[in-house]
């Protein structure tokens, strides 16, 4: 165990939330340690002395559990019965395994939501396709299918209507986990309230943002979402405090939700660690979302959320045909010093998500147009 003085913070799993973490973790005076896969991994390469094992195997957690104060997570993948295990051996885990079963298990956390009166999509557990075709032409002829473990990035997601055929609507079952049916929502625009609480129940909001998504992946988050009323931001607010201290999130929580045609909002997904909707907070709150998820998971008196301009753009590099990035990487910061460019350690490939770009200010129109330049540049999208 560490000096009581300084810290050790474990993070499960070595991806880049907990590379982004590691510069938070360094303001605050807070060693982080890291459970990584592979020496590689984006958290690898920039946090000290690696642990290098197995993220899903109990001796490891275990084991990895011993050197640290508190463990919290990169991702959500870790067996709900090994972190059971570990806080019966007496290992501080944050999110505490109760709480991260509901951002592990999407019919877990319907059914919790569904308890606690807080609106979402209609929905129920199916059995098979004809359940699931079912399903759909209850709800307008159209369904959302998800495995209930194991998606993200618009993967374990199937749209379907009463017209797809029996063998399409076959695949989802085949994950062999339960697959839970959504009513296909009717939405302007996709939103993100993003929340941190600590273990005595001290809990801060975010500005509620707008997330753009396109196949299933985010590709831009505009803080905070333009063109929304107040009493409409402080009900979205409130909806993600009330879910954070009912289902006892200590972290970051990031609550999804549709801003609905007719006015309403409903709960879309939930994540229980910083989150791709919070990145803009590097630069554009006073306190980023992986600061306030170091002095959450440690019980310290959370910072201020308060954006530090009108606005905030920030728009995710995926790779593309570029895959010599350092030479784009230049070009951008030299035609506009204004855009920070984060990356993360990461090969390219296309799709995948290997950096961001930020930029604020009280233009929205300019902040946009300037973000998606860099990001296009990058990818190799543009030329000039």
């Amino acid at each position: 165990m560490s000096d009581a003085f300084w810290p050790v913070v474990g993070i499960v799993g070595g991806g880049q939330l907990a590379r982004m973490t590691q510069p938070a973790a360094v303001a605050l005076g807070v060693r982080l340690s890291v459970l990584s896969a592979g020496p590689d991994e984006s958290a690898a390469q920039v946090i000290r002395d690696p642990v290098i094992a197995d993220e899903k195997a109990l001796d490891d957690l275990m084991s990895f559990a011993k050197a640290c104060d508190v463990l919290t997570f990169d991702h959500e993948q870790v067996p709900p019965e090994h972190l059971t295990a570990l806080e019966s051996a007496g290992v501080v885990v944050r999110p505490g395994s109760h709480a991260l079963l509901h951002a592990q298990d999407k019919g877990v956390m319907r059914a919790r939501l569904t308890e606690l009166g807080i609106s979402c999509p209609a929905h129920r557990i199916v059995d098979d396709a004809a359940d699931a075709l079912s399903f759909a032409a209850e709800h307008g002829g159209r369904a959302v299918l998800k495995t209930t473990r194991g998606g993200y990035d618009g993967k374990g997601v199937w749209v379907i209507d009463t017209d797809t055929a029996r063998e399409a609507v076959d695949e989802p079952f085949r994950a062999g986990v339960p697959v839970l049916a959504e009513e296909r929502v009717e939405f302007t625009r996709e939103l993100s309230a993003v929340v941190a609480r600590s273990p005595h129940g001290q809990a801060v909001a975010y500005p509620v943002v707008e997330s753009v998504q396109r196949d299933g992946i985010c590709v831009e988050i505009i803080a905070p979402a333009p063109g929304m009323s107040s009493d409409f931001a402080v009900e979205a607010q409130r909806i993600a405090l009330s879910i954070a201290a009912e289902l006892g999130v200590v972290g970051i929580l990031a609550v999804e939700m549709f801003e609905t045609v007719d006015g309403r909002l409903l709960v879309n997904e939930l994540a229980m660690r910083p989150h791709n909707s919070g990145h803009w907070s590097i630069d554009g709150a006073v306190t980023s979302q992986f600061e306030n998820h170091v002095r959450a998971v440690l019980d310290l008196p959370l910072g201020a959320p308060d954006a530090r301009a009108p606005y905030t753009v920030m728009v995710n590099i995926l790779g593309g045909d570029l895959t010599e990035i350092y030479p784009a990487y230049r070009h951008v910061m030299a035609r506009d010093p204004g855009v920070k460019v984060h990356w993360y350690g990461k090969g390219v490939r296309p799709g995948r998500k290997v950096g961001h770009v930020t930029v604020y200010g009280d233009d929205l129109d300019s902040l946009r147009e300037r973000a998606w330049h860099a990001a296009d540049y990058i990818r190799g999208d543009i030329d000039e």
